[in-house]
């Protein structure tokens, strides 16, 4: 059956760059201070935190027709500005509008994910919406405020008004790409490095056959300093780290601890599509893979000026102790369309920590 709030007229897929900027011009986008050019990227809009912050005892949900404000009412613990800068706390969670509210157009959703770098922090960061019923995901027509649910995991953290922790994505209709889809885009446009896993996505793998001796991750030190997130470059990594060595193209996972590792394949995104990183399957692993799943058209792409990249896999384990080996699939990438290419590309138009990458640490941190 067709579903009437689609506009028949409009291209389905991911909107991109431009008709985010349209989307902004005739209020469907609106914000308490105007939204920065930067902001947009090639195939999401990066959302701006507020000036007060909420910390609350649970994460929770506004509920079908409630409220984010009523449900803080039950929640809050205590508010705080952020003006000049205010941490957030290890294994606390706080609330915290985001300038950002939205007036979608019938037939067009939203759906939002943690930024690179809030991810390679282990900073759970999720969109609420008013009467929501899931995080990260708006419904076609979405019209209120956002909020950002952040609960710091790894470090504790400093931040202030205007910083950007997530971004979110608009979808006309249908966009992702089945696997016969797929499998045809890259028989046209290779989308791996090396043969193609295709089944419900795109197949990827953990690397860690390096040499006996080389570098294959990082682990989190479980008591580390605050890191100021408005500061590039700035922090040793031996100070928040340990390094991940190998032994015999294994890794031992302990339960609670977080890894930063590296795909074994290289990845690329034709400029007229965009992935996004799945959650990992209960049946490859006791782990939790990558917090900051989009990709953006042109990453790893020739196009955009790429020779292909390695996505870097923010791990957490479970309940068990859990082997890792190399080459053991990790997760997958799902694919979208693009309703049409965006006038901006990942790594050409628009600056990048992590076009071409290999193993890399949050840009807060030197090397």
């Amino acid at each position: 059956m067709t579903d009437p709030s689609v506009d028949p007229a409009r291209p389905s897929g991911l909107l991109p760059s431009q008709s985010i900027r349209a989307l902004i011009a005739s209020g469907a986008i609106a914000a308490d201070a105007a939204v920065e050019p930067a902001q947009v990227q090639p195939a999401s809009l990066d959302l701006r935190l507020g000036a007060v912050a909420h910390r609350v005892r649970a994460s929770f949900l506004a509920g079908a027709g409630r409220s984010v404000s009523d449900r803080l009412e039950e929640f809050e613990m205590h508010r705080f500005a952020l003006d000049g800068g205010a941490v957030l706390e290890k294994g606390c969670v706080y609330v915290v509008p985001l300038q950002e509210r939205l007036s979608l157009p019938p037939g067009i959703s939203a759906a939002a994910n943690a930024k690179s770098s809030t991810g390679r922090l282990d900073l759970l960061t999720r969109l609420i919406g008013e009467g929501g019923t899931e995080f990260d995901r708006l419904p076609a027509g979405y019209d209120g405020p956002l909020w950002a649910e952040i609960c710091p995991r790894s470090f504790s953290v400093l931040v202030r008004p205007g910083m950007r922790l997530n971004q979110i994505r608009f979808r006309a209709g249908q966009a992702v790409l089945d696997d016969a889809a797929l499998e045809a885009l890259h028989r046209a446009d290779p989308l791996v490095s090396g043969p193609a896993t295709i089944e419900g996505g795109l197949s990827f793998s953990v690397d860690l056959g390096q040499r006996e001796g080389d570098l294959a991750g990082y682990r989190a030190k479980p008591h580390s300093g605050v890191i100021d997130l408005g500061r590039i470059g700035a922090y040793d990594p031996a100070e928040y780290w340990d390094p991940i060595v190998p032994r015999g193209g294994r890794i031992i996972l302990d339960p609670g601890a977080f890894y930063i590792l590296v795909s074994r394949e290289q990845v690329r995104i034709p400029p007229d599509h965009a992935a996004e990183m799945a959650p990992y399957l209960a049946m490859v692993g006791e782990f939790r893979v990558h917090y900051a799943g989009f990709f953006d058209p042109g990453f790893g792409h020739a196009a955009a000026g790429g020779a292909g990249a390695r996505g870097v896999l923010e791990v957490r384990c479970h309940e068990a102790p859990f082997a890792l080996e190399h080459g053991q699939t990790t997760g997958r990438l799902v694919y979208e369309r693009m309703a049409e290419a965006p006038d901006l590309l990942y790594g050409r138009d628009i600056a990048s920590n992590y076009q071409g990458q290999g193993l890399k640490l949050a840009k807060q941190f030197r090397g």
